[in-house]
């Protein structure tokens, strides 16, 4: 699929070369996701550019000079910067979702991103005719739209990927980023009836990108308390990379609410290490001291490769992870009496 990315790019295969390689790519993940045993799956995002841009990927009004997102590593992904409005998605998350329902047996969750990533285009020094407030009325227009699209074509559940959310609390300690992203967020997620918001679920992770992070030494005692404001039904929170488990877990327990089921990480992807499904299950054991068995699920930290250029990790070891999820998950609930 890399190599057929490239090769377009290059102008070696054109537009239908590369959708015949791209349906291939899909069929293959979701066969193979199938294979793992998981009772819900995703279409991988073969297909996107990235988790992040998938939405304005293309789009004749942005440059390509935005804000940079350092890594512990120290390589640096770069947001485009939007040049004009107004602003529209070029591509809706609906997209990947119908192609996988093509191939998918079981039921998919479908991720996109959140408002509060998409609003790091604009310009710091605005833009001529085209006021901040006008862009964000148009970004929380097109990210309900990109949602309810998925709602409506039969997705399981929407995950909203909030990974900028741990790292505002580094760019800004006094946490008004993190508040500002959060009202954001909510003038999205406040479009969607009660019912709905059950099927929205928000993701929270220190980023995982050549197996690297860009907020993993911020402390999520400064993040939780607030996310938890989010109006959504789920939350998926990296929790296998995190040092001290059982803190962070008393941190979800006091700031988490009783309607809100939470799905902790229990894999970490930027890590080789292949975790046991007993690790997986000891995993969910300690949370379930803290969360109630029936609000709790599993999920991996982050993405394997959440950047099409990203191939530190191999597909092998991602399906090995992930299946052992599984059957952890399996062994856990069995000693729940679930």
């Amino acid at each position: 699929m890399l190599d057929g990315i490239a090769a377009f790019a290059a102008g070696v295969i054109n537009q239908e070369a590369l959708d015949a390689l791209t349906a291939q790519a899909v069929r293959d993940t979701i066969q193979l996701l199938e294979k793992t045993g998981s009772p819900v799956i995703t279409d991988g995002e073969q297909s996107k550019p990235s988790f992040a841009t998938y939405p304005v990927h293309g789009l004749p009004n942005l440059a390509p000079d935005g804000i940079q997102i350092q890594f512990s590593d120290g390589h640096v992904r770069q947001l485009p910067r939007l040049t004009s409005g107004p602003f529209r998605y070029k591509i809706y998350a609906e997209h990947y979702l119908l192609e996988a329902k093509k191939y998918a047996q079981v039921p998919v969750k479908q991720a996109v991103i959140a408002a509060s990533a998409l609003s790091l285009l604009y310009p710091q020094d605005g833009i001529a005719d085209y006021p901040k407030e006008d862009f964000l009325q148009d970004l929380v227009n097109e990210a309900e739209a990109d949602i309810r699209r998925c709602l409506d074509r039969g997705a399981h559940c929407v995950q909203v990927d909030f990974t900028e959310g741990r790292l505002s609390v580094k760019l800004d300690p006094s946490l008004n980023l993190l508040r500002d992203f959060i009202q954001l967020n909510n003038r999205v997620l406040e479009r969607f009836s009660a019912g709905e918001r059950k099927k929205i679920g928000v993701h929270t992770c220190p980023g995982a990108d050549k197996d690297s992070t860009h907020s993993a030494d911020v402390d999520y005692a400064e993040l939780l308390p607030d996310l938890f404001e989010l109006k959504a039904g789920n939350f998926y929170i990296a929790l296998a990379s995190e040092k001290d488990r059982r803190r962070v877990l008393g941190i979800i327990k006091k700031y988490s609410k009783p309607e809100q089921r939470i799905f902790i990480g229990v894999i970490d992807p930027i890590n080789p290490h292949i975790e046991t499904p007993e690790q997986v299950k000891q995993q969910i054991l300690e949370a379930a001291e803290f969360i109630p068995a029936e609000r709790l699920g599993t999920t991996d930290d982050c993405g394997f490769s959440p950047f099409g250029d990203d191939t530190s990790r191999s597909r092998q070891i991602a399906l090995e992870k992930i299946t052992n999820r599984v059957l952890g998950t399996a062994l856990a609930a069995k000693a729940l009496g679930l």
